[in-house]
C-alpha cells in the first residue's frame, strides 16, 4: 500500500501516540504487523495467517480501522438496491447450496420477463441498483438474458444493473457456444453495468472437490473476472468462509484477489460472506468473532481495494454495525427480496429501510452516505 493509495500516514504527534500504545502491550503478538500498518507496508501471507490466528481482537480492529480511515475517512456507505433472483433452477449440485432446485422440484422457480419487469416498474423509484443472479438453467434461450437487461433499462435507464456471477458467465459461454469475451460484450451492450462477486466461494481445490466439484475453479473464475474488467465491466469480489476451509486457504484467497486487483484495478469492493449451513445440527457456522476477523483481515490484506463491505444479510445488522469499527466502510444497502441466504436459513431481517441504515451507521459513530452503484455520493447525513 503506497501513500497515494492509503492517504496520509501518521503524523509526528500521532506517531508518539502509537508508540505509547505499543509500550502498553496493546498489540501483544502483532507488534511487527502493527509497525507495517503504520508505515503503509503491504502485508504478506505469514502476516495474514497471524492476523486470523490472533486472539487480540481489539488490536486487529484498531489496525483495520487505521487503514479504513486512511482510505474512506469516517464515511459509511449504503445503496437502495433490489436483489432479484430470476431462477433457482440449476444444473449443478453444490453440497453447500440451499438455494438451487432441479426443474420440477418443490420450491423451483423461474420468473418470466414480464414478471420481472412488473416488479421493477412497481418499485423503480426505490431502486438505484438491481442486483441479479440465478441458477444455471440450461433451458433458457440466450435472448432471455439480453432482453432482461434491455427491458430494465427501458423502464428506467438510470437503474444500475449488477448481474451474473463469473460462474453464470462461464455457463452462458459453454451453453451457447460463445467466447467469454463475446458474452460479456453482448451483455454490456444490452445494459449490464457491473458484476457481483459471487461464485468465487474459496480458492481451494481441496474444498472445491468436496463441496462444489462441478463449479468452475479459481483459475476460470479469475479468467472471467479479468476479461470483464478488460472490456470495461467492473465487479465486486467475495469469499465464503466458516465451512471447511483452513486459515491458510482464506489468506491465499485474499492474496490472489489482491494480485488480480494489482493487474486490472477493476474491483469495487470485497465482501466476506459467512457460510449458513442448512443442517440444523451442523457445527459449521461462522461466529461473530469470525465475522469481525474476516472484515478486519480483509481490510488489512486487500490494501488496493477501495471498499470492504459488511453484508448484513449474512452476518446480521448488529455485527455489521460493529464491523464499521473493524475495517468495513459499506453496509451494502436495503437488499430487498434477497433469497439465496434466506433459503440457506438466514434469520436476519428481509430488508432494511433507508432510515434504519442511517441509524445503524450514525450509532456506530460514522457518517452515513447514500451512494450510487459507483460510490458517488447521492446524499450525506453528516
Amino acid at each position: 500500500m503506497d501513500r497515494a493509495a492509503s492517504g496520509a500516514l501518521v503524523t509526528g504527534i500521532e506517531r508518539e501516540m502509537q508508540e505509547s500504545l505499543l509500550e502498553t502491550g496493546a498489540f501483544a503478538g502483532v507488534e511487527d504487523i502493527y509497525e507495517k500498518v503504520l508505515a503503509g507496508e503491504r502485508l504478506n501471507r505469514e502476516d495474514g495467517m497471524r492476523l486470523y490466528e490472533t486472539d487480540n481482537l481489539l488490536a486487529l480492529g484498531f489496525m483495520a480501522n487505521l487503514v479504513r480511515e486512511r482510505i474512506n475517512g469516517s464515511n459509511a456507505y449504503f445503496v437502495k438496491n433490489y436483489y432479484l433472483n430470476y431462477s433457482n433452477i440449476c444444473e449443478l449440485d453444490c453440497k453447500f447450496c440451499s438455494f438451487y432446485r432441479k426443474e420440477g422440484e418443490d420450491g423451483a422457480f423461474l420468473m418470466s420477463l414480464d414478471q420481472i419487469f412488473e416488479t421493477v416498474r412497481a418499485d423503480k423509484e426505490n431502486i438505484t441498483e438491481m442486483h441479479m443472479v440465478g441458477g444455471l438453467h440450461n433451458g433458457l434461450p440466450y435472448d432471455y438474458y439480453l432482453n432482461l437487461l434491455r427491458g430494465i433499462k427501458k423502464i428506467d435507464p438510470r437503474i444500475h444493473i449488477k448481474a451474473f456471477t463469473a460462474v453464470e458467465i462461464d455457463f452462458f459461454a459453454r451453453l451457447y457456444g460463445l467466447s467469454i469475451e463475446k458474452v460479456l460484450l453482448d451483455l454490456k451492450e444490452a445494459g449490464l453495468d457491473a458484476m457481483p462477486g459471487g461464485g468465487a466461494e474459496i480458492f481451494s481445490e481441496r474444498v472445491r472437490a468436496k463441496m462444489f466439484a462441478d463449479k468452475i475453479g479459481a483459475d476460470q473464475w479469475i479468467h472471467v473476472i479479468k476479461t470483464a474488467h478488460k472490456v470495461g465491466i467492473p465487479s465486486n469480489a467475495t469469499m465464503l468462509y466458516g465451512h471447511m476451509e483452513r486459515v491458510d486457504e482464506r489468506v491465499d484467497h485474499l492474496i490472489r484477489l489482491r494480485e488480480v486487483q494489482d493487474e486490472t484495478k477493476g474491483f469495487f469492493a470485497f465482501i466476506p460472506l459467512a457460510y449458513h449451513p442448512h443442517m440444523e445440527d451442523s457445527t459449521q457456522w461462522a461466529t461473530g468473532i469470525d465475522n469481525l476477523k474476516s472484515i478486519a483481515v480483509s481490510r488489512l490484506m486487500l490494501d488496493n481495494f477501495p471498499h470492504i463491505k459488511a453484508y448484513w444479510i449474512s452476518m446480521g445488522p448488529k455485527v455489521a454495525q460493529i464491523s464499521l469499527g473493524f475495517g468495513a466502510d459499506d453496509l451494502d444497502g436495503t437488499v430487498r427480496d434477497e433469497r439465496v441466504f434466506r433459503m440457506a436459513g438466514a434469520s436476519t431481517e428481509t430488508a432494511l429501510t433507508k432510515k434504519q441504515l442511517v441509524k445503524l451507521i450514525k450509532d456506530a459513530g460514522r457518517i452515513p452516505i447514500e451512494r450510487d452503484a459507483l460510490y458517488h455520493t447521492l446524499e450525506s447525513f453528516a
